[in-house]
C-alpha cells in the first residue's frame, strides 16, 4: 500500500536534551494511526516536526511521495498537512464561522488580498459552513467563541483542520478535557471521516483511540519501541510495562 507518511532517523534536541532519537514511523494512505507512550516520549515534539512547527536535526519526512524536511510550516499545508494542539489554539474574539474562514486563508488565493470582507466571499462562506457542519457546529456558526463549551471548541479546531482539505490530518489529543458523552460524539465524527484523509493521532483515552486506530506506534523516551497492529502493539509486555503500567 502507498505510503502516506514516512518519517526516517528524525531526531531533535534541545540543548543537551534528545527528545527524539531516530524515530521511523510509515502511515499508510487512509490509515488511522496512534500514537502512544507516556508523558515526555516525544509523541507532540513528533508531531511539531512532520507539521514544520519546529526544525529537525536530522532525519527525513516524507508526505505523499514529497520530500517536506527542509520546507516552513505554511509549505506543509499547502501540500496536505493539517493539525490539531494539545492546547486549543483558537481566536477567541471571533465567532465559530469567522475562525473556520480564516483556516481557509491558509490554502486559498485571497490570503495574498489584504482587504475586502471575508463575509461577503460566497465560496468561502460556504466552505466553512461546510466545515461546520461536518462536525455538528453548522446551527452554532454565528456563535462567539465564548459562548461556546469547551467541547465546541475541540470540534471548532477540528472543522478548522479539515477546512483545509487535507490529506493527512495530525491530531494532538483530540479528546483531552471531555465528558465521557463529549468523547463519545467526537469519537463517532472522527470514525465518519473519508479514507481519502490519512490521520495520525495522540490521545490518552486508549478505550475511544482503539476503536479508531488501524495500527499503533509505541514511543518512549524519544524512541520507537514498537509498532504494529493495534492489537498486537496493546498486547505486548512492553506496553504494558513502558505505558499501561502492569
Amino acid at each position: 500500500m502507498t505510503q502516506a507518511l514516512e518519517v526516517r532517523g528524525l531526531r531533535k534536541a534541545f540543548g543537551g536534551l534528545q527528545v527524539t532519537r531516530g524515530v521511523d514511523l510509515s502511515v499508510a494512505r487512509g490509515e488511522r494511526h496512534l500514537l502512544i507512550g507516556p508523558n515526555g516520549a516525544g509523541k507532540t515534539t513528533l508531531f511539531n516536526l512532520i507539521a514544520g512547527d519546529l526544525s529537525s536535526d536530522a532525519g527525513s519526512i516524507v508526505v505523499h511521495g514529497r520530500d517536506l524536511t527542509r520546507m516552513p510550516a505554511a509549505a506543509r499545508a499547502q501540500r496536505g498537512v493539517a493539525r490539531t494542539y494539545q492546547i486549543i489554539t483558537l481566536f477567541p474574539q471571533d465567532t465559530l464561522l469567522h475562525n473556520v474562514r480564516l483556516a481557509l486563508l491558509g490554502r486559498s488565493p485571497r490570503r495574498w488580498i489584504p482587504w475586502g470582507d471575508l463575509a461577503r466571499d460566497e465560496a468561502l462562506q460556504a466552505r466553512a459552513l461546510q466545515a461546520l457542519d461536518a462536525v455538528g457546529l453548522g446551527d452554532k456558526a454565528g456563535l462567539g467563541l465564548q459562548q461556546t463549551s469547551y467541547g465546541d471548541k475541540r470540534r471548532l479546531e477540528i472543522a478548522m483542520a479539515l477546512a483545509q482539505r487535507p490529506s493527512l490530518l495530525l491530531l494532538d489529543e483530540p479528546l483531552a478535557g471531555l465528558s465521557a458523552q463529549e468523547r463519545e460524539g467526537i469519537g463517532a465524527m472522527l470514525a465518519g471521516i473519508g479514507r481519502e484523509v490519512t490521520i495520525v493521532l495522540i490521545e490518552h483515552d486508549m478505550r475511544a483511540a482503539l476503536a479508531l486506530a488501524d495500527r499503533v506506534t509505541l514511543l518512549h523516551q524519544g524512541q520507537v519501541v514498537l509498532s504494529g497492529h493495534r492489537d498486537e502493539v496493546v498486547q505486548d509486555p512492553r506496553t504494558r510495562q513502558i505505558y499501561l503500567g502492569h
